[in-house]
């Protein structure tokens, strides 16, 4: 069983991009119910995120299914398994990650650009960077991108 803020998980689904959903109860809570987005670490460690918070348990099992196949929808990636695709993931740890920011190189642009939504910067990478953002591409970026936009490399990302 796992906790977090008190509110005991569910259920969870992860994508292959590591992202995923959560659905939490916690009956001494204001709001008993929560779905939260969360990112998982290489060692299956998850920092969750953007909370949803609801009162009834049918309107948080909605927004669990909702939440889960938007993101699905939206960038066309399924479910966790062995083989699931490999991603590049580069932490923004300069600025949020907004327009100008980030490459788009041709044939491979981002798949995936997550702002953490906070007031600050998060710990990432086993707590070796702090990033305002992430960014998911199909393919490395060069060095030269990296430097560029004042990227890391997530140090999981696949060997090239």
């Amino acid at each position: 069983m796992t906790t977090v803020q008190g509110y005991e998980i569910l259920k969870s689904i992860v994508f292959g991009s590591r992202h995923g959903f959560a659905l939490g109860h916690n009956p001494a809570a204001p709001d008993a119910y929560v779905t939260w987005q969360f990112t998982e670490q290489k060692d299956g460690t998850r920092d969750y995120y953007w909370g949803e918070y609801h009162n009834d348990a049918k309107a948080a099992e909605r927004s669990f299914k909702r939440r889960a196949a938007a993101y699905r929808d939206f960038y066309r990636i399924e479910e966790k398994s062995k083989d699931s695709g490999a991603y590049y993931r580069y932490y923004s740890t300069q600025r949020p990650v907004d327009i100008g920011t980030f490459p788009k190189p041709p044939g491979n642009p981002p798949q995936i650009v997550v702002n953490y939504g906070d007031d600050r910067r998060r710990p990432v990478a086993d707590g070796a960077l702090l990033a305002w953002g992430e960014l998911l591409y199909r393919h490395p970026l060069t060095a030269e991108q990296m430097e560029a936009y004042e990227l890391k490399p997530d140090p999981d990302n696949p060997a090239t």
